[in-house]
């Protein structure tokens, strides 16, 4: 679980490129992103900024595609004991959901 110490709020980009290995066949001739690309890279952002490792996603919700090349926002935020996480596309959201936590070792 997240603790006090984490800081309340972080964001950073988040851009998926064109050669990654899970595009090919992901849809052919109109790649997109994966969802599980994508929360690859939160789980990545809350490693690092969090110093944390994701234990449970109980809730996560795709609202839009994400295309390769993309540039999207990453906001991570700190509030009841878990971290509230929202990817925006200019401004229109693409996913949002809620990650349980605990400390790396």
């Amino acid at each position: 679980m997240c603790s006090g110490y984490y800081r309340r709020m972080i964001a950073t980009r988040l851009r998926i490129a064109a050669d990654h290995p899970a595009l090919p066949g992901h849809f052919p001739g109109r790649p997109v992103v994966p969802g599980v690309v994508v929360l690859d890279r939160i789980a990545a952002a809350i490693e690092r900024e969090y110093g944390a490792r994701i234990v449970a996603l109980p809730q996560v919700k795709f609202a839009a595609p994400l295309l390769p090349e993309e540039e999207a926002e990453l906001h991570i935020e700190e509030k009841d004991g878990r971290l509230h996480f929202q990817v925006l596309r200019a401004g229109t959201p693409v996913a949002s959901g809620i990650a349980e936590t605990e400390p790396t070792a």
